[in-house]
């Protein structure tokens, strides 16, 4: 199942193709201005059982009148498996469209950035039919960014940036430039790149620090992942009232139901057990008609 810091890292190119300009200049390749960018469809799928499936799939168009196409795979481990895939890929984006393709893996560890990085010859050893040569973005050479206002110069590098990093042990500095520089920014583009950014930490260390700066920004609290912070703040007061009222009336509370409570976040679900508890000669009765 893919994960949403997978999602994220090829996702933002989506919702902002015009960070390719930024890209291209970290990798130091030149792309050339852009005129438009379409999201083309991201199922690969020939007329077979298998189904291949690129992460996502750009039409971009620059302004001397090219054309090429540009498949992103976020990848989170080093996998035997993929260059094949992306190889075919790349060939059948060739076949298909009639346009020149390009591989952008982007990598949130600096081993999986190298390992996806590296040349790959399909082939005989002595002829190499096909060589593989994905661009590659990660914390090997994406920058490190910890001051507001070059994050304001770029929403969406920085946004890319911070993803890419969220692993490194000194991400408080980058968090913090990004909340800083979101306080002055429209709800309408400060919400969905908070989103993103939650999406892309996933279950790393620095999610949690990046929800902690997010609530303690009113500003934030019109999006949805505000709401859901809050809930959560809900969630433990409430299972906290369950547990007092169990305390002060002596029942017993077995490590099974104590786990039940505290890992439930249905505000709701918790309250009608807190109603139970008040009568409830047991922990048994909380729980009898779930």
């Amino acid at each position: 199942m893919v994960s949403s810091p997978y999602e994220a890292m090829h996702r933002i190119f989506q919702d902002y193709p015009g960070l390719l300009s930024g890209v291209s200049e970290v990798l130091g390749v030149d792309f050339g201005p852009l005129v438009a960018v379409t999201v083309l469809p991201t199922d690969l799928t020939e007329a077979r059982p298998v189904k291949l499936r690129v992460d996502t799939l750009l039409r971009v168009e620059t302004e001397d009148g090219a054309s090429y196409l540009l498949a992103i795979e976020a990848q989170g481990k080093k996998d035997p498996a993929k260059p094949a895939s992306w190889a075919y890929y790349l060939s059948y984006l060739h076949t298909k469209y009639r346009l020149p393709p390009v591989l952008l893996v982007v990598c949130q560890d600096r081993a999986t950035a190298e390992w996806a990085a590296r040349p790959v010859d399909i082939g005989l050893p002595q002829w190499a039919a096909i060589t593989l040569r994905p661009l590659v973005v990660g914390p090997h050479n994406m920058p490190v960014i910890t001051d507001a206002a070059e994050v304001r110069k770029d929403l969406a590098l920085a946004t890319l940036s911070l993803i890419t990093h969220g692993a490194d042990r000194d991400h408080g500095a980058i968090l913090k430039a990004m909340t800083t520089a979101l306080r002055e920014t429209p709800d309408d583009i400060k919400n969905p790149i908070a989103e993103l950014i939650s999406q892309g930490l996933g279950n790393l260390p620095a999610a949690a620090l990046w929800r902690k700066l997010v609530a303690v920004d009113l500003s934030f609290y019109k999006s949805p992942l505000s709401e859901e912070i809050r809930d959560e703040g809900r969630a433990q007061q409430a299972a906290r009232m369950l547990f007092l009222v169990l305390e002060r009336r002596d029942i017993y509370v077995p490590d099974e139901a104590r786990e039940r409570i505290t890992g439930c976040d249905d505000v709701d679900l918790l309250e009608q057990w807190h109603s139970r508890a008040i009568t409830a000669a047991s922990t048994e009765e909380i729980f009898e008609d779930e």
